[in-house]
């Protein structure tokens, strides 16, 4: 991969993966909703000598992500690795969701990828190459209480990414599904968090059982991303977490449901270790 574009950069996964691909030689157009961040990250990389351009980007503004793929071809040339990484997280009930609040989500974490994949496809299968990375979550796989906002815009993601799959075949142009567990990530620090099935969201509380139970770091969040890429996988899951949940629930679709509050107080060690 000579070239990559990424949305989310400014933190998280989409800064290790920055940070990854640079040390490969590869050359980046970095995008981000949150302009202080990405500019760090932009120095960041230039300290390193990389050939790396940045621009401010809403990715659910679907001209403003055309246009940013159109500014990156003309300033690091044909897009090789197309990174739909940007991502917010949302909680509350469905009873209680807002249209609003719900549609926001939705237009980030689905109309997102939708826009980023559209603006570099019909180039990428011209060309007979390119690989299109979107990011679903192991929530695009299954649902839990107070998430279904950002569950349905995964699945969503999901479902987009198997239809594509197939279309794109003898094309030359590959995507990959890519489905993180926790990931020790800002994310639901900087998301909105409303009602719970126990009440009203106590902020530090979830913050604080996120934190203890995002068991993967960006980095190597970024490190299986691209070896799956290089391997040409279709289905990438990031974290040991992600493959236990996903074999429970393909292995026991019900009676894992009764297993799953129980995994989330951290029984994650196990397959943890398993997996190092």
């Amino acid at each position: 991969m000579q070239t990559a574009f990424i949305t989310g950069a400014g933190s998280g996964i989409g800064r290790s993966l920055a940070h990854a691909l640079a040390a490969k030689g590869c050359a980046i157009y970095i995008t981000d909703i949150n302009g202080e961040n990405l500019a760090k990250v932009e120095q960041e990389l230039k300290a390193k000598q990389v050939n790396v351009h940045a621009r401010v980007l809403d990715v659910s503004k679907k001209d403003d992500v055309f246009a940013a793929a159109a500014d990156a071809e003309a300033k690091i040339g044909p897009i090789d690795g197309m990174f739909n990484n940007a991502g917010i997280s949302f909680s509350d009930l469905v009873v209680s969701h807002e249209y609003d609040d719900f549609e926001k989500v939705m237009d980030v974490d689905f109309w997102g990828v939708v826009h980023g994949t559209k603006a570099v496809l019909p180039k990428m299968i011209e060309r007979g190459t390119g690989h299109v990375i979107n990011i679903s979550s192991i929530f695009g796989i299954i649902g839990v209480p107070s998430q279904a906002a950002y569950c349905a815009a995964k699945h969503a993601v999901k479902g987009f990414n198997e239809s594509l799959f197939y279309e794109l075949e003898d094309t030359g142009v590959q995507v990959h599904s890519v489905h993180p567990g926790g990931v020790d990530t800002g994310i639901v620090k900087h998301g909105v968090h409303k009602n719970s099935l126990n009440g009203e969201v106590d902020r530090e509380e979830m913050e604080q059982r996120f934190k203890d139970n995002a068991r993967t770091t960006p980095d190597d969040a970024a490190k299986v991303i691209l070896d799956g890429v290089a391997r040409g996988k279709y289905r990438i899951l990031v974290g040991g977490d992600a493959r236990l949940i996903d074999r429970l629930q393909r292995w026991m679709p019900n009676a894992w449901r009764k297993i799953f509050p129980r995994l989330m107080k951290g029984a994650f060690e196990g397959e943890e270790a398993a997996a190092k």
